[in-house]
């Protein structure tokens, strides 16, 4: 299992791996029957990345039109969301309409893991399984750490779709200063370099800005980024 976890997280956060391939990851890990991923809420959109299958696809949707399901529990609580009993009484009585519109569907257990990174949410990686099926401590920290990996995925490809991006065209002492300010931000969270940038890149991307202009409002001290919050905080 571990050989099949470390050969799923080589595939995920390799840039040339198809997004498409990204939900397939889950499956070489986990006993699931079927995984989708998605981004939720504002900063990217309510959309599938990628699925498996239509039943994952179909799951998406419907949690999509009904504003609830453990996707939406997963984002809102940036934690795992594990049903064993969809098709039982709890499914219907933890999500009213979500789980009485699966009763007559061939879906026993789902599971639900946020895509998150520092503070920022947006997203969340489904997983199902047609027998009922609970995910031990290991297979919930392989499926977390694969969602992680998916997370960063997922933002880089968002922020590489757009032209805010363009670092090409900073000067020296703008690179500076964007590192500067990924050192702010990486104290902040307590997060590596990496991921500290990327969230200066996704900050640019959602206010339709360059990444210098972020950069300076960090060590400006007007934009802060919190670690016990679901969204960027900006104060002063």
């Amino acid at each position: 299992m571990e050989d099949a976890f470390r050969m799923a997280m080589v595939s995920v956060d390799d840039p040339t791996t198809d997004v498409k391939a990204l939900p397939h990851s889950f499956l070489a890990v986990l006993p699931v029957t079927g995984a989708s991923v998605s981004t939720l809420g504002d900063f990217l959109g309510s959309q599938t990345v990628s699925a498996t299958d239509t039943s994952s696809a179909w799951l998406d949707e419907l949690q999509f039109d009904l504003g609830e399901g453990p996707c939406w529990d997963a984002l809102r609580l940036a934690a795992p969301v594990k049903e064993t009993d969809l098709r039982g009484a709890r499914g219907p009585a933890r999500w009213p309409a979500f789980g009485r519109a699966v009763q007559d569907r061939d879906i026993a257990s789902i599971f639900a893991f946020p895509l998150t990174l520092g503070s920022l949410r947006f997203g969340a990686v489904d997983l199902y399984s047609r027998v009922p099926l609970d995910l031990d401590g290991e297979q919930t920290r392989h499926a977390s750490a694969l969602a992680s990996a998916v997370a960063r995925r997922v933002l880089r490809d968002s922020i590489a779709a757009t032209e805010f991006q363009d670092e090409t065209t900073l000067s020296p002492f703008s690179r500076r200063q964007v590192h500067q300010a990924t050192g702010v931000v990486l104290a902040q969270l307590d997060i590596d370099a990496e991921d500290a940038l990327l969230l200066l890149q996704s900050r640019a991307f959602a206010t339709e800005s360059s990444v210098m202009s972020v950069a300076d409002d960090v060590l400006a001290g007007r934009l802060i980024f919190t670690k016990d919050r679901g969204a960027i905080e900006v104060g002063s």
